[in-house]
């Protein structure tokens, strides 16, 4: 599924032919708010509740030679013995949102298989850069006290995304003052008496304080859904996955385009979306 096989689009039509859906459980936030850490405790919860994990980690691609260290899976190697668990670190390949394109394929696959949770955890992400919220039933951002989280949150559409607020590392100084600013901003944001509001948490991973919290309130989150919240979740998810084909098959495009055609718009003798639609012409054809 990874690698773009010729088998991988007959594969992916069968995995997902009458598969129940499994909760999807995006895990983002920024570089160093302890996400691994914290899938790692989650696993652990699941576990004690006889419950078959799956994770899929994406790891920074290298914009120069294209290779990823896939370290994540090294923060939960206590799991490695477990039969219950299987973790896959995939590279971005120079995706911007957070994930890869070919995550959604990996993670139809691993639907396939019966795992009970499957969790998908994104790369240290930004302001802008949102693409789990396309993907997972459940996102949850990780913010941290003392880190200018909150102040970021209150500028960036990232966290309208989450369905749920965890304060990691709680027992920082700051957290509680970082969980109040977090309810004023969801106070000051547009709402109604519709309006469900993600819930705020507090956790400390590396103790497990809080996790089997966390992991209740995903439950919770799936409850308020319901069915048909769920199909509207995955019926955003295919629309992701189409985009992010067109995306790759445009970058395919302008990887054709010739060093003259692209000096001619530098230069100002044809504009960017003239080159644009005749490249596009040229792949039509």
């Amino acid at each position: 599924m990874e690698s773009d096989a010729e088998s991988a689009s007959e594969l992916l039509r069968r995995v997902r032919s009458g598969v129940t859906p499994v909760p999807v459980i995006g895990v983002t936030g920024s570089p160093g708010s302890g996400k691994s850490t914290l899938v790692d405790a989650l696993i652990a919860v699941a576990r004690t509740r006889g419950l078959k994990v799956a994770v899929v980690a994406v790891d920074p691609s290298s914009p120069f030679s294209g290779g990823a260290i896939l370290g994540d899976r090294i923060r939960m190697l206590r799991h490695h013995a477990d039969e219950g668990v299987f973790v896959r670190s995939v590279a971005s390949r120079g995706a911007l949102g957070g994930l890869s394109r070919r995550t959604m394929g990996v993670v139809s696959v691993l639907e396939a298989f019966g795992f009970d949770l499957i969790f998908l955890e994104t790369v240290g992400v930004g302001q802008s850069e949102v693409d789990i919220a396309s993907v997972a039933d459940h996102t949850a951002l990780v913010l941290t006290p003392g880190g200018g989280d909150g102040v970021q949150a209150f500028k960036a559409g990232i966290m309208e995304i989450a369905d749920l607020l965890v304060v990691n590392k709680a027992d920082l100084p700051g957290a509680d003052t970082l969980v109040r600013e977090l309810r004023a901003a969801q106070s000051l944001a547009p709402h109604d008496e519709h309006t469900i509001f993600a819930e705020i948490l507090k956790t400390v991973a590396a103790k497990g304080e809080g996790v089997e919290g966390l992991l209740d309130a995903v439950f919770r989150h799936r409850e308020k859904l319901g069915e048909a919240g769920v199909l509207k979740r995955r019926l955003e998810r295919a629309k992701f996955e189409v985009g992010a084909e067109i995306q790759d098959r445009a970058r395919a495009v302008l990887h054709g385009a010739s060093a003259e055609s692209l000096r001619n718009v530098a230069e100002g003798r044809t504009t960017a979306a003239e080159l644009a639609e005749s490249l596009l012409n040229q792949a039509r054809r």
